[in-house]
């Protein structure tokens, strides 16, 4: 009953939470979109999250091209914190802005209680990191970015993430990572690497460095697993969008069986069950603070004398 506990965890001991996980071992970091979907992460066994902007814009029904603003993520982000307790990475794009920009985004969501954000050096409007003709900025202006980040919230986990792959190449990456460390970044994040060569090639070059990888899936990335990308130098790989297309497929699906049949009978043994939400959202704690409210009953499903598979 996370929501409702009287003593949240404090920001600065959420990231430090996240520190330890990375310098323990390869952190596998699952993408979330909202709280539920974040709760269903933390039972799976995960200790540390990552809020997408690719998934969240999706699940507002718009394209990742900078549309949404620091309002609306941080009360995003704000909710699965609430609910999970757990450390969550947010993907601010460029930071909503110029620098003031992204300090007042790294103080808003440090008082969210985010562990961390990534940040890139994409130019506005920005567009996902695998599609083609993307543009940078200077580097100067993510330093400045990051430097602000830190001077207004220096308990954030900031992830610097470069572009620079498709116009620079690899020494491009390696260049701008060194600035961005430089300026404070704790983690670098190199977009759209297209092969072990080039994952090689930049940890090697960045010997020491913390790296991100991330796997999301119908990019320029080949679908490597977390063992691999580890053993060649990442200390967290990403799969920032997995959950939302798993979960847009599934509903794709039952629309198209309801529409075309009328019934949701035969996917039910497709679906969570009502106990097993109420589990997940700890719906009994919930009706326990409040004794005006009876305790609940599920009831049987099918309903007596319906036949079929009893999943409640």
């Amino acid at each position: 009953m996370s929501w409702l506990q009287q003593s949240p965890t404090p920001q600065a001991a959420l990231a430090e939470q996240f520190r330890v996980l990375v310098a323990r071992e390869p952190l596998v970091l699952p993408g979330v979109y909202d709280a539920l979907s974040a709760l269903l992460a933390r039972r799976a066994g995960f200790r540390a999250l990552y809020l997408s902007g690719g998934a969240y814009t999706a699940s507002r029904g718009l394209p990742d091209l900078g549309l949404v603003g620091l309002d609306e993520v941080a009360e995003r982000a704000c909710d699965i914190v609430r609910a999970t307790e757990l450390p969550l990475i947010v993907d601010i794009d460029t930071g909503y802005g110029g620098v003031l920009n992204a300090a007042r985004a790294a103080r808003t969501l440090a008082e969210a209680r985010v562990a961390g954000v990534q940040i890139e050096d994409q130019s506005y409007p920005k567009k996902c990191g695998h599609l083609s003709d993307k543009t940078l900025v200077p580097p100067e202006e993510l330093e400045q970015k990051i430097r602000a980040i830190k001077a207004v919230a220096p308990a954030l986990y900031v992830i610097a993430r470069t572009d620079a792959h498709e116009r620079e190449g690899i020494e491009g990456v390696v260049a701008r990572a060194r600035r961005y460390l430089a300026a404070g970044a704790d983690a670098v994040f190199p977009e759209a690497l297209t092969n072990e060569r080039e994952f090689r090639a930049v940890s090697e070059a960045l010997s020491g460095v913390t790296l991100l990888a991330n796997l999301t899936e119908f990019g320029k990335t080949p679908p490597y697993t977390a063992a691999e990308l580890a053993s060649w130098g990442y200390r967290i790989i990403l799969f920032p969008v997995s959950a939302l297309r798993v979960a847009a497929r599934a509903m794709e699906r039952l629309y198209r069986h309801l529409w075309e049949h009328g019934t949701t009978r035969d996917l039910v043994p497709e679906m969570q069950t009502r106990a097993e939400l109420y589990e997940t959202i700890g719906y009994v704690d919930y009706e326990a603070l409040d004794r005006q409210i009876a305790r609940s009953t599920l009831p049987e499903w099918p309903p007596a004398g319906a036949g079929g598979d009893h999943r409640r």
